[in-house]
């Protein structure tokens, strides 16, 4: 592997490998979070790899197959080894899920000729399909364990019921929801559940999609068609109401000398040694301003105040908009 990184390291699931404690998210490389290009994408990526960055999180469906292109392309160029996870099950130019055999199938041919690879280490479901049981889907996964093509499943989105349904056809591998100190929901015994069962929690958005940084964000800001654009708490009044707790954060962070979202994605290593965030970023410039989340130790009085500061509940608008809320789980 090039680079000389040494952040510290967490077993993604039980007898799963070990990786960097803090993965990087790959959705930006498809300009979702606004535009981005070829060039600025192979040089954040080296800068991931040179901080010892080994696990990374991308899917057939970001920018339509760019975000996996891109990272082909710089594991041909580079002969970087990392430990990769992609996604299946969102219909591409369609509004429903499709969970079926020949669907996964095709779909994962498609992702590993894109990334130049004979297999990947992990294999989501990225949204579950409701109609069709969730035992079949895990005995889908388990024949292309079989076959060789991926070494593990995870779920995406998922209740606690789905994972146990799941786990008990073939141990899951990990399971990864929207987690964040904006996004609470998983504490309702999803992070639970996979401590019990050895599954490891992959917390996407562990920075709130960009707001819980030392940046702004304004509804003005965002390019064209930028899906943040229909988030509610991205939008007023909901963004007013969010600020002051932004910003009771970022004076909390800068107190004690560590950026807000090296904070914020510290927080969520420390909400169990089985979690590991993957934040995602466009520039290396970001990249480096939460590197040091592995490092940060937080005390019992440092979490007393987090709590004080962001308590449960906090955050005043939805995570997603109404048609994208109904696509994801709900079990509370």
């Amino acid at each position: 592997m090039t680079g000389t990184g040494r952040m510290k390291q967490r077993q993604l699931g039980t007898d799963g490998p070990m990786v960097g404690a803090v993965g990087l998210g790959c959705m930006s490389f498809s300009g979702m979070f606004g535009p981005t290009t070829e060039e600025a994408s192979l040089v954040t990526m080296q800068a991931a790899v040179d901080a010892g960055i080994t696990f990374w999180d991308t899917s057939n469906i970001y920018g339509a197959g760019t975000s996996e292109a891109v990272i082909g392309k710089f594991l041909k160029e580079t002969g970087a080894k990392i430990v990769l996870a992609t996604k299946v099950g969102i219909v591409r130019g369609a509004d429903h899920f499709d969970n079926s055999p020949d669907h996964i199938r095709a779909e994962l041919e498609g992702s590993l000729k894109r990334l130049n690879r004979d297999k990947v280490e992990l294999y989501y479901i990225h949204r579950r399909e409701q109609a069709r049981p969730v035992e079949e889907v895990a005995e889908t996964m388990a024949k292309l364990i079989e076959e060789g093509l991926i070494d593990s499943y995870g779920l995406s989105e998922v209740a606690p019921s789905t994972l146990r349904r799941a786990h008990a056809v073939h141990p899951c591998r990990a399971v990864q929801n929207e987690y964040s100190l904006m996004t609470r929901l998983p504490e309702l015994g999803l992070i639970q559940t996979c401590a019990e069962l050895g599954v490891a929690f992959v917390p996407f958005s562990p920075v709130a999609r960009g707001y819980l940084t030392d940046r702004s964000i304004s509804p003005t800001d965002f390019a064209e068609g930028e899906f943040r654009s229909l988030i509610p708490r991205f939008n007023e009044p909901n963004l007013s109401f969010n600020a002051p707790y932004r910003d009771a954060l970022r004076d909390f962070a800068r107190a004690r000398g560590w950026t807000t979202s090296a904070l914020a994605i510290a927080w969520t290593l420390h909400q169990g040694d089985h979690q590991i965030p993957i934040p995602a970023t466009r520039t290396p410039e970001h990249l480096a301003e939460w590197l040091a989340a592995p490092d940060i130790a937080l005390s019992p009085d440092d979490r007393a105040e987090l709590d004080r500061i962001m308590p449960v509940g906090w955050a005043h608008g939805d995570r997603y908009w109404d048609s994208q809320a109904q696509k994801v789980e709900r079990y509370c």
